[in-house]
């Protein structure tokens, strides 16, 4: 126990919105139940629902706007908690991606020509890949 009279041993499990809020996947912990809600978030390999409990030991996959987040939970917390601490209640085993992926073509127009034509609207839609 601390001075305060709150013990602070490990917690065995909790739900895996209040996780993800307190390790900073989210900025709030609506947003976490939103994800689990969509289906964003699986925990060894199964969709989970917002109150679905996790332990140490659990995978999770989380879909973030940067991709998918493969993560091994190492430590439960239910309060949320500064960068440096969040990060070690778990392991990132998301796979690096390759450079080819992050890179995007690009499309580069000389000085002066004016807009661009219908035709150069089409070539740059198909370099993006829209149509």
């Amino acid at each position: 126990m601390n001075e305060k009279g709150k013990t602070t041993e490990p917690l065995p499990s909790t739900r895996v919105d209040k996780w993800l809020w307190a390790i900073r996947m989210t900025p709030t912990r609506q947003g976490a139940t939103e994800m689990c809600h969509a289906g964003h978030v699986k925990i060894n390999g199964q969709t989970a629902k917002p109150s679905h409990v996790i332990r140490p030991g659990d995978e999770i996959i989380v879909k973030v706007t940067a991709g998918e987040k493969l993560l091994e939970v190492v430590a439960i917390i239910e309060k949320r908690v500064g960068y440096q601490t969040a990060v070690t209640c778990y392991n990132d085993k998301t796979p690096p991606k390759e450079k080819e992926e992050i890179l995007a073509p690009v499309f580069q127009r000389d000085r002066s020509t004016g807009r661009p034509t219908k035709k150069d609207r089409r070539e740059l839609d198909r370099l993006r890949g829209q149509f």
